[in-house]
């Protein structure tokens, strides 16, 4: 086995990257002013983590509507697009690239953080969770079921969220399709029981995020979008796995062949789904000869598997989460051999610079 994959430079659709090593996206709360905008602090974070061949920024709201947690920053103000041209300009200096996440929580929202509005999304459903809002956790409600008019002002704001996120230098977005939220909502029977040309038929529920890719190709270069799945999320964010929910995620990674992404980022499941007769455990394998171009897998992985994953082909980068967050010059300590800093999960979404820009690296620990 190649145990040095990892390290071996990637083209990703003409964009070079240094190495095939993806910061995953990761909420972290650090936007806590009143413009949800990201900071200094905030660029210090992503360009301490700079040697990752490709980072993915953490969710992007791209809009007022899409919000669904605290102080987390989007880019659909000017002062919001400057707070990120910061990021970018700090990641870009170290040498590294960086694409935006543009995310949509849809019915994974409270009024309390919508100035009283419900939440959108497809169907007048629950999703049965708890939300974290300025009076702490509260259990999520009833959303409102998106009309047509909605659904297209939606798809219009992933189009200027894009062209913001060009106008704040990033090489590229992510649309996160993934992980319960708007987009992943629509493809799921038990989130989606509409009878409109966006509900009911597998081609009906994917044809949000067509209809957004084809916005998107009008304002960045398609070569310069990403996509994230997660074809076997269950009992998580109110996400069930249903009859048809491999024929969808099947539906759309074949049709994704018509568009010349940047990759196509998948999740292996964060839950056991062995015993279900409608979860696949290794979505990896699954995908890859369904999908002609790049792939990066996420989900708990380590040099040792990232490079296994690699050598056996499966995927073409690998992005890590957690490990970023507590390792900052992740990608030398791999080189190195050398031990991992632990996190502390109790920082992970608190403000300040406590477990987010404080961790120390190899050469501060000598």
């Amino acid at each position: 086995m190649n145990d040095q994959i990892i390290f071996e430079p990637y083209n990703l659709n003409g964009l070079a990257l240094n190495n095939r090593i993806v910061m995953a996206p990761m909420t972290r709360n650090r936007s806590a002013n009143p413009g949800n905008v990201a900071t200094e602090l905030t660029a210090r974070y992503y360009q301490q983590r700079a040697s990752a061949g490709l980072i993915i920024t953490e969710g992007t709201y791209i809009s007022r509507e899409a919000v669904g947690y605290l102080n987390v920053p989007g880019i659909y103000t000017k002062e919001q697009v400057a707070g990120w041209k910061l990021v970018t300009d700090a990641v870009h200096e170290r040498g590294s690239k960086i694409f935006a996440q543009l995310w949509h929580v849809g019915r994974i929202s409270h009024p309390d953080l919508l100035n009283g509005e419900l939440p959108l999304a497809p169907s007048a459903l629950n999703p049965l969770t708890k939300v974290f809002t300025p009076e702490g956790f509260k259990d999520t409600v009833d959303a409102r079921e998106m009309t047509t008019a909605q659904i297209q002002k939606t798809i219009n704001d992933f189009r200027q969220a894009a062209t913001n996120a060009v106008e704040a230098g990033f090489d590229g977005v992510e649309l996160h399709a993934a992980n319960g939220y708007l987009l992943h909502q629509f493809f799921n029977l038990y989130s989606n029981k509409r009878q409109d040309q966006y509900g009911g038929t597998i081609k009906n529920r994917a044809r949000i995020l067509f209809e957004i890719f084809d916005e998107l190709r009008t304002v960045i270069d398609i070569t310069r979008v990403g996509v994230r799945l997660n074809p076997s999320l269950h009992g998580i964010q109110g996400m069930m796995l249903d009859e048809e929910t491999m024929a969808v995620h099947d539906y759309i990674v074949a049709k994704l062949n018509e568009y010349d992404l940047a990759y196509l980022h998948l999740t292996e499941p964060f839950t056991d789904v062995s015993g279900n007769p409608w979860g696949i455990e290794e979505v990896a394998k699954r995908y890859r000869p369904l999908y002609d171009g790049t792939i990066i897998i996420n989900r708990g992985f380590n040099k040792e598997t990232a490079s296994q994953v690699l050598n056996n082909g499966d995927a073409d980068l690998v992005s890590f989460g957690v490990p970023f967050i507590a390792n900052p010059d992740l990608v030398e300590r791999f080189k190195a051999d050398a031990p991992l800093n632990q996190p502390d999960p109790s920082t992970f979404y608190t403000p300040g610079e406590k477990g987010y820009t404080d961790y120390p690296t190899l050469a501060q620990q000598s």
